[in-house]
């Protein structure tokens, strides 16, 4: 598949172009530089625009088959490859992120959108559930019923600044609102204009491409917010998705929430990703562990949503040597471009006001263009009693850093898991042995984080099935939902029960003949066979 993309400078509205509103650049993180050409916001009337078109095209797409939008997805996916190396170029211009982590995010993106095509092709996502009437019950007749999921209507997407591909344009909430059923109008982020138009254009082909109603896609420019809250208004739009800081992501429920309509805003929003090494671990291959920590926690500069922030170690005989290591691995780390001049002025902010709480056990390479967006990585240490004294330290600080906390008996460790936020993920190192023995612990850290690691690292999240990329507020706005994988589906549904229809009347997912073939649950049981 050969496709030549046009660096569009404007909104995409539909099948057409924006306006020129105010104008603004992507800006070169490794040199401080601003990068050719100029972007323009949208107006007013592109929004509303976009936000018409969406609504008169969900109750075509809406209607679509399992088959339908698997081709579309499938279709996203290969013109987003066909035009990788244009894509990977102008993203790593915008991010400084390494061309190789680019490639890998990009396959990622594209094997997402093929994993939600798999999904809606098969069709048994919708949960389909069947309850036989029945006449002669007493002392009321039982009506027959049918419920599954069902689309809301169009989703508002915003893309992150950490990951330009696999959460941004047609990333992973996009993937998701779409194979559910809905229209989609994304507000890219202002600091990867250039690579959110190469992407938007990819899917705007494809709706062409698969005879789509014009108004399945809209991509919106802005280098502000005012376009994206005024996107959040719009009575049009059921959903919103979003990746990014906890006061942006609180900013949106509450423009979410206070609408003469709420609607559900899905909000995820950061994590330090608590690490807990427990006795047996750290003295068993307690060296391995700092290695792989240094690694997780300045991988791609610390910029994941995974990266540990806080690690529990316990004060004994290894600790020193623990220590060691890690403190020699982190003083040999490179300096590292972070994705904004405002990052890093955020990182270098945060970590000099951490020095009042923690004490600074190893620094990286030191930063020699302060122009651009560069930092060194830092090590902090600290007692049990520092992090009960200053609550600071158990926040997310957005770069290469994390905090060693010393402990020194089990109720320690367990009294800073009760005192924990809600996170994306929570780790734990441990021998086999001691599992058992700290089942106590393992509870505690199921309430408090969407994904519990055991004897790994964070950093580095699977796009499956079973994955689980959420947790408990603040985390995300909403701990019953995830991001990642296959069931980040079920934030852009709602449920919809059909009572005494007759069976020609009712969707091809409740008729008695089960046309689809799909899993159903049937007066209770699971089944893929006809109820009649």
């Amino acid at each position: 598949m050969e496709l030549a993309l046009e660096l569009k400078q404007v909104s995409l509205i539909g099948f057409g172009d924006g306006t020129e509103g105010a104008s603004f650049t992507g800006m070169n993180p490794a040199t401080g530089q601003p990068l050719e050409p100029k972007f323009f916001s949208a107006r007013p009337e592109d929004l509303q625009r976009a936000a018409a078109l969406a609504r008169r095209a969900f109750p075509t797409y809406s209607n679509l088959s399992g088959k339908d939008k698997g081709a579309f997805l499938r279709r996203i996916a290969a013109a987003i490859e066909a035009s990788a190396p244009a894509i990977i170029q102008r993203a790593h211009l915008e991010t400084a992120l390494p061309e190789a982590r680019l490639q890998s995010e990009l396959a990622r993106t594209c094997n997402q959108l093929r994993l939600f095509a798999e999904v809606v092709e098969e069709g048994s996502w919708v949960d389909a559930r069947i309850d036989s009437a029945d006449p002669s019950r007493k002392p009321l007749p039982k009506p027959s019923m049918g419920s599954m999921h069902k689309p809301l209507g169009p989703v508002a997407v915003f893309g992150a600044s950490n990951f330009p591909l696999a959460f941004s344009v047609a990333g992973g909430d996009t993937a998701s609102a779409l194979a559910a059923g809905n229209p989609v109008i994304v507000k890219a982020h202002p600091a990867h204009p250039g690579t959110s138009a190469l992407v938007g254009q990819a899917v705007r082909e494809s709706v062409q491409a698969c005879g789509l109603p014009e108004g399945v896609f809209s991509l919106l420019f802005d280098a502000g917010v005012e376009v994206g809250v005024e996107l959040v208004k719009h009575p049009a739009i059921k959903a919103v998705a979003f990746t990014g800081s906890f006061a942006g992501g609180t900013a949106l429920m509450k423009l979410a929430a206070a609408r003469r309509e709420p609607i559900p805003c899905y909000s995820e929003m950061g994590s330090v990703n608590p690490i807990f090494v427990l006795p047996g671990a750290l003295k068993q291959r307690g060296t391995a562990v700092a290695a792989g920590l240094q690694t997780s926690f300045t991988l791609g500069g610390g910029q994941m949503c995974t990266k540990p922030g806080l690690v529990l170690v316990p004060r004994q005989d290894g600790t020193p040597a623990f220590l060691k290591e890690l403190g020699e691995r982190v003083s040999t780390t490179p300096s590292q471009t972070l994705l904004t001049k405002a990052i890093a002025d955020r990182y270098n902010s945060a970590v000099k006001g951490r020095i009042s709480d923690a004490n600074v056990f190893a620094e990286g390479a030191k930063v020699e263009d302060t122009a651009a967006a560069t930092v060194q990585a830092s090590l902090f240490v600290a007692d049990y009693r520092d992090l009960m004294e200053h609550v600071d330290l158990a926040q997310e600080i957005f770069g290469p850093t994390t905090v060693v906390v010393g402990y020194h008996d089990r109720s320690q460790l367990l009294a800073v898991a009760e005192q924990l936020e809600g996170h994306l993920t929570a780790t734990v190192h441990a021998d086999e042995s001691e599992l058992a023995d700290y089942a106590d612990l393992i509870d505690i850290l199921s309430r408090k984080a969407g994904r519990l690691i055991l004897n790994g690292y964070p950093t580095g999240v699977e796009v499956s099935n079973a994955m689980v990329h959420g947790g408990p507020f603040p985390a995300t706005s909403d701990g019953r939902s995830t991001s990642v994988g296959t069931q980040a589906i079920y934030r852009f549904t709602r449920l919809v029960c059909y009572q005494s229809f007759p069976d020609a009347a009712l969707p091809d997912e409740l008729k008695s003949t089960n046309p689809l073939g799909i899993m159903r649950m049937v007066d209770g049981d699971r089944t893929r066979k006809p109820t009649a």
